[in-house]
This record gives C-alpha cells, structure tokens and sequence, in this order.
C-alpha cells in the first residue's frame, strides 16, 4: 500500500477519538468512514460516510470494508474472532489483528508485558474453580497480593468503570459477587507519586516517534488534567522511550499507541495499561504540537511521511470537560468563558446529552512563557478552567 493509493479510511467506532481523526484526515486529503450505531455520536456528524451498526456486527464491517482501503479502530469493542474471517479475506486493518490479539484482554496484555520483560505490578488471574477461589464462596484472604489490590474487569474497562480499588477481603467478595463472579484481573496496589503516559507510533518502515511525556492527573480513575511537558530524571525519561520502543517493535505495530505508567516515590517507572490507539492523554497534541496524535495515527496506517511529535509551544495543559449532571445543555456560556482564557482551545464533543462523568469536551491552553514556574502556571490554568466549568 502506497500513499497514493489511500483515499479513505474506515474506522470501528464513532465517539470523540473518531470525529477528532476526521479532522486529521481532511487536512490530508483522506476521506474517513465510521461504523457506529447512533446517528447522534460524534464522528457521525463529521464523517464523510456512516454506516449504523453496532461495532461487534461483523457484516457491517465488511461493507464498511468496501468502502475503504484500510480499516482502524477507535476503541478495543471488538470482536476479534469475527474480524479475523475478514482479514483471511484481505481486508486491511491497521494496526493488524494479530498485534491486538495480546492486548485486549487485560490479563493476557499483562502477561506479554511481563513475558517482554518490561515492569508490570504483580497480578493474577482470579475466577472461579482454582487453588485460590475455589467456588463462589471465596476465600478472598487467600489470594497472594495482600491489600489494598486492584481488580480489573479483564475485557471493555474504561475511564474507571471496570476498575476498582479494593481495601479488604470482605470487598473482594462483595464486588466479585457483584460483577457476577466473572474471571477477573487482580493486581498489585501501586502506591504511586505520579501517574505518566506516552504516546508512540511506529511506521510500517520500522521507525519509531515518541512525543513529549506528560503528567495525567485523575480522580476516580478518570482522567482530569494533562501536563506537558514535565520534568523528569533523564534515566527515567530514557526508560519510559525505551518501554516505548519495545513493546511497538515487539508487536511489529504499523499505527499509534498510548502507555500509561506509574512513577514510585523511588524513581521506579510501571507499567500500567496501554491502549492501541489514539487516547485522551495525547488530546493535548491537537493544539501544543505539530502533528497531533489522530494525524500520525493516520500518517502511520496511510504509509504517509512521518510527522513532528515535538511541541510547538513552552508546554500545555488540557483539562477534560466532564459531565457533572444529567442534562441536554450544550453549556455554550461556559465554552464562551473557556475559549476566552488566553492560549485556550476547546474542543467540544457534540455529544446528545450530559451524564456525571462522561467526557463531553476537553479545553487546552498553550503556554509559551519559559520561566521556571510553568508547571505552576499549568496548575493554575487548570484550577481557572475547572472553576469556570465545574462552578
């Protein structure tokens, strides 16, 4: 496949991440097609052609195929299985099935990291009918990792759901019961000093681009804020580009990944969760970069010359616009306030309506002060945007 030969993109999925790469493709000239099942989601708004389907329908994705000369993915929604019959059949998916094979169970992504050598927390897998939990009766103060651990839902967690911190073995029970004892992921508790992510994309040539590292801030295991760039041990930085570059060439990756990591108070650098596509943490690239992470994604899977991952600016923050009610109110007031902060982008999702949580927007002010303070000035600028929105 040459760049000349790309004229469109399919991509599984319709939310935000989508109606972003859209933008990304007009600006090269690539018409982009979603499968996604509301005519109100994001990406149906902006893209050239819909088709409605649920993303797991795999007939839906075969028309979309016919449409398109490569097919990507916004999310891991997938049904894997059922896509593998169309690649057999020549469709063209970047990155390719076998390199998101190992990644979208959580367990199994855990265990090839480990497998690569590169540092995870300790884990185990935690189901029904082994040594550990022998039935639905658990004997939770068996399991190896102590307290407080973490229990993941092993397949479709996002922005916290499917994820939760658990104190003692009497909410392990409880929770478990709850999910409805389905085999589960449990982990080591990281007690963290900072939380870290890095976008990388890799070209089918083999090379490798890293954009700056940045500083995720959450609550509740949602992201709130990003921070570039951050300061850093140059043995730490060195570490988390070489992560980087292990687990793309590994997987002989052609597209654009996202690692989130853990720093420990002892300058340890974790592994936490990748994701093999476009993420909230690199939101920030759109506005504070020269290519942002939907173009390289699409540069990566289109053969199209590689971008610049480098900053255009001293360093940014992007604040996610969260919802904090239920309501259909588009906040044009709020926006309005945002968009006049000096430096700051917003960037609204055009979702239906608001629930408590979900992302409706984000909104990232450039800074272009070099003084020694930006990191402060960055927090501030957060604090300002988060008072304007939250109230």
């Amino acid at each position: 496949m040459s760049a000349k030969q790309v004229k469109r993109v399919g991509v599984i999925g319709g939310g935000q991440l989508a109606a972003m790469m859209a933008s990304a493709a007009k600006k090269l000239g690539i018409e982009l097609a979603v499968q996604t099942p509301n005519a109100r989601d994001p990406a149906a708004l902006v893209a050239n052609q819909t088709i409605f389907a649920a993303l797991d329908d795999v007939a839906a994705t075969a028309k979309l195929a016919n449409l398109c000369d490569v097919i990507t993915f916004e999310n891991e929604f997938i049904n894997l299985d059922a896509l593998i019959t169309l690649a057999q059949k020549g469709v063209c998916f970047r990155p390719k099935l076998e390199v998101l094979a190992p990644i979208l169970d959580k367990y199994h992504q855990r265990c090839y990291l480990r497998d690569l050598g590169l540092p995870v927390p300790k884990f185990i897998v935690w189901e029904k009918n082994t040594p550990e939990s022998p039935n639905t009766k658990i004997s939770a103060s068996k399991q190896p990792l102590g307290f407080p651990v973490v229990m993941k839902a092993r397949r479709h967690g996002y922005d916290g759901q499917g994820t939760l911190i658990i104190k003692q073995a009497s909410d392990l029970e409880s929770n478990w019961q709850r999910w409805g004892y389905p085999s589960v992921l449990l982990e080591e508790f990281i007690p963290f000093e900072r939380e870290l992510a890095v976008i990388a994309a890799r070209f089918n040539s083999g090379e490798i681009v890293i954009y700056p590292i940045v500083e995720t801030q959450q609550e509740n295991q949602v992201c709130r804020r990003v921070l570039v760039p951050i300061f850093l041990e140059p043995q730490v930085k060195g570490e988390i580009e070489a992560i980087a570059r292990t687990l793309l060439e590994s997987l002989k990756v052609v597209g654009l990944f996202a690692i989130e990591l853990f720093l420990t108070r002892e300058g340890k650098v974790i592994v936490n969760e990748i994701a093999p596509r476009t993420h909230n943490s690199g939101h920030f690239s759109i506005d504070a970069c020269f290519t942002s992470q939907f173009e390289m994604h699409l540069r990566a899977i289109c053969e199209y010359p590689i971008g610049n991952p480098a900053l255009n600016c001293a360093g940014a923050v992007m604040v996610n616009l969260l919802g904090f009610e239920y309501s259909q109110d588009d906040y044009q007031k709020k926006r309005q306030q945002l968009a006049e902060i000096p430096g700051a982008h917003v960037h609204w999702y055009g979702k239906a309506e608001s629930r408590p949580g979900r992302k409706l927007g984000h909104v990232t002010v450039l800074l272009f002060d070099n003084e020694e303070n930006l990191r402060a000035q960055a927090e501030a600028l957060a604090l300002r945007c988060e008072e304007i929105w939250y109230g």
